[in-house]
């Protein structure tokens, strides 16, 4: 696919996937698309003994737990932890869950899991939660404009796009007010767009990538407002305030009540099925609506 007249040309810098919600992220060459984002993002949650989700928000432990994808499944491994394999189809019996607003139903995935994490966060009565493809979990669709978009456990959208340049520019104001540039890690994208320039992300109308299997196409709906998750430190779970308050200064958003953005969500509007890659090109025309 190509778009010699769009606006807008990049590529496809780097895909992460976070198997486990709020875990730490796995950085892939390729990753397939299906109907909720990339194939088992969000697909695990942990949740306490009433169902309610946990995040780094509040657990920043859970920043330490590293997923590795393997043909089976995902294998978890966290310090002082033995490894934990979980397998890829869901099982066990349905549970409860809430993430935000959303209450729906969720598998079990087992004891084992349960007291692993329970044990790693020094919580009793976790349990760990996989999404159950036969609930439909949609987006907002104030954002979407009535699109049905569907999802896991992420927070709200099936996709984040963000820009390397997007980072470079808050790594600079970070440097600037004397502290250390940053990781794309703690801003969680699943994809990175190099080509761009800086925050160039918030004004696309659709992307278009040209996929070898075929065109994909994404579209952008929401700015990303940002909680204090950036301020975490994915090597050491320790938290610094710098980050979330360098975005504040210059990234404020009216429409997400004063809160930062950094990257837009998206959802997938062609290419279920499909598998990106690092390096793929993409295009898009300006949406400054």
């Amino acid at each position: 696919m190509s778009s010699p007249d769009a606006a807008v040309h990049a590529r496809i810098a780097r895909l992460f996937v976070y198997p486990v919600k709020s875990c730490a992220g796995v950085a892939l060459e390729e990753a397939r698309l299906t109907a909720t984002g990339l194939e088992l993002d969000r697909a695990w949650m942990v949740v306490d003994a009433g169902g309610v989700f946990l995040t780094q928000r509040e657990w920043p432990r859970l920043a330490l737990v590293h997923p590795h994808i393997e043909h089976a499944g995902v294998r978890l491994q966290a310090p002082g932890m033995p490894a934990l394999r979980l397998p890829a189809q869901p099982a066990g019996p349905r549970i409860r869950v809430r993430v935000w607003k959303d209450t729906l139903d969720a598998r079990d995935a087992g004891d084992p899991a349960a007291q692993w994490f329970s044990q790693f966060l020094g919580q009793q009565g976790l349990r760990l939660a996989r999404f159950d493809p036969q609930v439909r979990r949609l987006s907002d669709l104030t954002w979407t404009r009535g699109i049905e978009a569907i999802n896991q456990f992420v927070d709200g959208y099936p996709l984040l796009v963000v820009g390397e340049a997007s980072l470079a520019e808050l790594n600079r104001r970070l440097r600037q007010a004397g502290h250390g540039a940053i990781g794309i890690e703690r801003l969680r994208p699943n994809l990175v767009l190099s080509g761009i320039e800086a925050h160039d992300e918030d004004s696309l109308a659709d992307i278009r990538i040209a996929s070898r299997d075929g065109p994909v196409r994404l579209q952008p709906v929401k700015p990303c407002a940002r909680c204090p998750i950036p301020n975490i430190d994915p090597a050491t779970a320790e938290r610094s305030p710098e980050v979330l308050a360098t975005l504040t200064r210059y990234r404020a958003d009216p429409r997400m009540d004063g809160k930062p953005t950094f990257g837009m969500n998206a959802i997938l509007r062609g290419g279920i099925g499909h598998t990106l890659r690092v390096g793929d090109a993409a295009a898009a025309d300006w949406n400054f609506g």
